[in-house]
């Protein structure tokens, strides 16, 4: 192995040397508690330590570098604590998640380090998000992300680098190339020769080096990134090295020929390194032991310290209060000064008026720049805001729900325009593990509104009419905003906001253009999670929410000899339990109704409440209608047969029997 001594300082070279042993012999002590059971899993670095040793080195401190399984250099390197990192490993709770993730799937802003989640690649969108503030800030700087060869076979590989070479993005992304995923061979991961090839199809560099060597993997990193600090790129590095132990240690390394472990054996990334520093006289046999000597002594001393701290205790109010960021949910006034507008005009406004007060926040959606959306809903915002604020984006949900997350990150603000509701499921991983979790598992704010036009009534058919908001009404850390009336649009939409945590906001296409009133024209909120009270009333209550409402004051009218009450939502996560409690404890009856095919849909957690806080006061079994349980279909005759519209008559005439 070749090592150029180049101009490098002695400081330096002997400071990547220091990092590379500590963190071989982190990971010695880690394989020994793992065996002790102190840790549960591991995920071995041995023999590719070079890597993220000499990739983070080149960057600046205050460069972000997002991690994978087998990047502990990076952590060494940034002098994260290491009693924290062990209690981290441990699931005490001085570690960085307080015991609510494990190794490296964390975050710590203060040393400028993303770690990865489970699914491989949804990373790689985030170091876009980093690296786009960076850029609109005019901030020299550069975000750095591993993969590996496996992790590249993701569909987020594809999406962030095309995201980052359309937007001339300065992300490094690091391939690590040790042979395996797991235990498939490269042979069977993909069909090119090397990642070399990647970067001309998508129009930017692509290097290739040795993984085991730590000074052309300083120097790589280096030059790329002083370039792209320059002038503004993204650059992939095939970094080609091989890993000495299993995927993770109960993985074994049985699939592996022993003709590949005698051949790395040889490249060791310290051994060489240190023959070289020994040649070139600064190292020798004695102060070799003496630094493993110290840095040994410091491991156990922060091991010890670790061990020490006592073990995560907690309670369910203390959990719940961290699943979302806090928020202020004291509303801003609507003034007296209104005019009319629609339901698609009240958000347009809403958009405006964010964009106007919030610099730090940007728009990102296909077509929604000069085309201003397929459904105009962005029209003009453009021309106002331009287009780095007004991002069209390729078609790509992951890259851009991840990149959001990212932005937030560096303090930024987000809302992302799926085109259609229907679409989101390209971006589900990065909104219900990404966005949803990271608050709750390392204190990481998600500041990201989703805008999500749904529903039927135009028979568009089963890929354009969803009703998918019970696909992440399960999910914790998620709040999700459905209104009905184009002020209630307004006022939450602007609430969703000034607030810190991601929201799914739902705009039923059916009423952008079929509904209107007089809207107050000033920057306005209402609360998110408080439902109000279309109608009142003392035989029966409608609890709903969306273009349902429409439905129930609708049929509601045709009773006049029934006292209706109608609950609109407004919020389904959270939704106003209390608000729903009072009603049904005075009518004793209740319909819950939701555009929603009925198996599975909001409806059914909202009547396992009632019917566990309000059994008593019930005069009748409570009824939901939904639609019915097949895909929404295109026929305008079918649409209207899958839709619950006409089962609700029936089903007030049924209650009222009662």
């Amino acid at each position: 192995m070749l090592f150029e001594r180049k101009k490098y300082s002695d400081k330096l070279l002997l400071s990547l040397y220091r990092d590379l042993v500590k963190t071989r012999l982190v990971e010695e002590k880690m394989l020994i508690e793992l065996r002790k059971g102190s840790i549960s899993k591991w995920f071995s670095s041995v023999g590719q330590e070079a890597i993220s040793v000499g990739a983070t080195e080149a960057m600046k401190r205050t460069e972000y570098v997002l991690t994978v399984h087998r990047n502990l250099g990076v952590f060494i390197n940034r002098k994260v604590p290491l009693d924290r990192l062990f209690g981290q490993f441990m699931g005490k709770a001085n570690g960085f998640t307080k015991g609510r993730d494990r190794s490296f799937h964390f975050g710590t802003l203060q040393h400028k380090i993303i770690g990865m989640i489970s699914h491989l690649g949804a990373q790689l969108p985030v170091a876009d998000g980093i690296a786009l503030s960076h850029k609109l800030n005019k901030e020299k700087k550069v975000a750095l992300v591993f993969t590996g060869e496996g992790g590249a076979s993701e569909g987020d590989f594809h999406e962030a680098v095309n995201v980052a070479a359309v937007w001339k993005l300065p992300v490094i992304f690091i391939i690590e190339n040790n042979g395996y995923g797991l235990s498939t061979p490269t042979k069977e991961q993909y069909g090119m020769n090397s990642f070399e090839e990647k970067g001309p199809a998508y129009g930017i560099e692509s290097i290739k080096i040795n993984g085991n060597n730590v000074l052309e993997v300083y120097q790589s990193v280096y030059d790329a990134a002083r370039k792209m600090r320059r002038t503004p790129r993204p650059v992939i590095i095939e970094a080609v090295t091989f890993r000495m132990r299993g995927h993770e240690e109960a993985s074994g390394t049985d699939y592996v020929p022993e003709e590949l472990f005698k051949k790395w054996e040889k490249k060791d990334p310290i051994e060489n390194y240190e023959k070289f520093l020994i040649q070139e006289k600064l190292l020798s046999k004695t102060s070799v032991k003496e630094i493993y000597h110290d840095i040994e002594k410091d491991i156990q001393k922060q091991l010890d310290k670790a061990t020490a701290f006592p073990a995560v205790a907690s309670t369910p109010t203390d959990e719940l209060k961290d699943v979302y960021a806090p928020a202020t949910n004291t509303p801003i006034i609507a003034s007296n000064e209104t005019e009319t507008m629609r339901f698609i005009d009240a958000i347009k406004n809403g958009m405006q008026l964010s964009m106007r007060k919030h610099d730090n926040l940007i728009m990102m959606g296909q077509d929604i720049a000069e085309y201003g959306g397929v459904f105009k809903a962005t029209e003009g915002l453009y021309e106002e805001f331009g287009g780095e604020r007004v991002r069209n984006t390729p078609i790509c949900e992951s890259a851009i729900i991840g990149a959001s997350f990212g932005f937030s990150l560096m303090g930024g603000k987000s809302i992302v325009e799926m085109q259609f509701a229907d679409f989101i499921s390209c971006g589900f991983n990065q909104v219900v593990n990404n966005l949803a979790k990271s608050h709750y598992r390392w204190q990481a704010n998600a500041d990201v509104v989703i805008r999500m036009p749904a529903g039927g009534g135009n028979s568009a058919g089963p890929f354009h009419s969803q009703s998918n908001e019970a696909w992440f009404f399960k999910t914790p850390g998620l709040k999700i905003v459905y209104p009905s009336t184009p002020s209630d649009a307004k006022g939450l939409f602007l609430a969703a906001i000034e607030d810190p945590n991601p929201v799914l906001f739902f705009e039923h296409k059916y009423l952008y253009r079929t509904t209107k009133e007089e809207v107050a024209t000033n920057y306005y909120t209402y609360e998110i999670g408080k439902a109000k009270k279309v109608c009142e009333g003392n035989d029966m209550s409608i609890i709903t929410y969306g273009w349902c409402v429409h439905w129930a004051k609708e049929i509601a009218s045709e009773f006049t000899d029934i006292s209706i009450e109608i609950i609109d939502l407004c919020s389904i996560m959270p939704w106003d339990k209390d608000t729903v409690v009072q009603s049904v404890k005075k009518t004793g009856k209740v319909i819950i109704v939701n555009e929603d095919t009925l198996t599975g849909s909001v409806s059914g957690e909202i009547a396992s409440y009632i019917a566990e806080h309000c059994f008593e006061y019930l005069d009748a079994p409570i009824k939901r209608i939904g639609s019915i349980d097949t895909p929404i279909p295109f026929s305008s005759v079918l649409e209207d047969n899958f839709l619950g519209k006409k089962r609700l008559y029936h089903c007030i005439q049924e209650l009222e029997r009662y």
